[in-house]
C-alpha cells in the first residue's frame, strides 16, 4: 500500500494485490456508488498477476482538489499509477472505463490489453446526468455515515432492493470508503464532459480488448459497449440481459478475464 502523486500535485491512494506470474494490471473504479480501489477487490485475489486498485482523484482516501474532474484528469490518475507500477494491462468500470479510453484514444499503444466493464459514454455528453446530480445532492454537506444512509434510502435505490435484496448489502460494502467532499465535485465537473473527442479515435486502439455490458442499464447503455466493439479492431463483446445475470455470471467472467489477461 503506498501513495503515487500526479503531476498536477494530486496525492493518490493505491493498494496492490498479487506478485510473480502474470501482468500488471491497473484498476480504475467508477464513479458515486463504486468509488473507490475496493470496488473489485472481492474478485482480484482470482485474476493472475499483480492487480494495481487506486481510488482517483476525490475518491476514496485519495485528494480532492477544488476543480480538476474531467476525463482527461482521471486518465492523467490511470496513466500515474500504471507507469509507478509498470502495468500492462487497463481494466475499468464505468468511469474508469471512461478515462482509459480518454488515455488510449491519444495513446493507442499504451496497454497491451485492455477490459471495459460497463463502459457509459463516448463523445457525447451523458444522457441522464441529472441521475447523478442527484447523488451529488443527496451527499453534498454531509458526514460519511449521513451521506451513505441518504444514498441507501433514496427510492431509486430501494426500488432495486426490493427485487435484488442482496443489492443493498453490496451497495453498502462498496460505500465503505465514500468521500463525500470529493464525489460531489467530481459529479457535478464530469456530467459536462465526454470520454472521447472522436469515437473513431479508438480505431487506433490495437490491442487486444473484453467489452462488458448489461442490457437495460441506462447510465451504461449496452449500445455503447457494442459500438467500442464494432471499431475497435480487437475487441470482444460480452452482454448480459440484466444486472442479476452479471451478478450471478461473476464467476465466470472471473475467469473469462483470467483467461483474458493471460492470453
Amino acid at each position: 500500500m503506498a501513495d503515487v502523486v500526479t503531476p498536477d500535485g494530486v496525492r493518490l491512494h493505491v493498494e496492490v494485490d498479487g506478485d510473480g506470474d502474470g501482468p500488471v494490471s491497473v484498476l480504475a473504479h467508477g464513479l458515486s456508488l463504486t468509488n473507490s480501489c475496493r470496488e473489485l477487490a472481492m474478485v482480484t485475489p482470482f485474476v493472475p498477476g499483480t492487480k494495481v486498485r487506486s481510488c482517483f482523484r476525490g475518491h476514496g482516501h485519495s485528494d480532492s482538489p477544488e476543480t480538476g474532474y474531467r476525463f482527461a484528469d482521471f486518465a492523467t490518475d490511470v496513466d500515474t499509477v500504471g507507469v509507478a507500477y509498470g502495468a500492462t494491462v487497463g481494466v475499468g468500470t464505468s468511469l474508469g472505463a471512461g478515462a482509459i479510453a480518454n488515455l488510449v484514444a491519444r495513446e493507442p499503444d499504451r496497454f497491451d490489453r485492455l477490459v471495459f466493464l460497463l463502459p457509459a459514454g463516448l463523445d457525447v455528453e451523458f444522457q441522464h446526468k441529472e441521475r447523478l446530480l442527484r447523488t451529488a445532492d443527496l451527499v453534498q454537506g454531509r458526514t460519511q455515515e449521513e451521506a451513505i444512509d441518504a444514498l441507501l434510502s433514496d427510492p431509486e435505490r430501494t426500488a432495486s432492493y426490493l427485487q435484488m435484496p442482496w443489492l443493498r448489502d453490496l451497495d453498502h460494502e462498496l460505500l465503505a470508503n465514500l468521500n463525500p467532499v470529493g464525489v460531489p465535485r467530481a459529479i457535478r465537473e464530469i456530467v459536462h464532459d465526454r470520454p472521447l473527442r472522436s469515437r473513431h479515435d479508438m480505431a487506433k486502439v490495437k490491442a487486444p480488448t473484453l467489452i462488458v455490458c448489461q442490457r437495460g442499464d441506462v447510465i451504461h447503455p449496452v449500445e455503447v459497449g457494442e459500438i467500442l466493439a464494432e471499431i475497435m479492431p480487437a475487441a470482444e463483446l460480452l452482454v448480459f440481459d440484466d444486472g442479476e445475470a452479471l451478478w450471478h455470471a461473476i464467476p465466470m467472467l472471473v475467469a473469462r478475464v483470467s483467461e483474458f489477461l493471460t492470453g
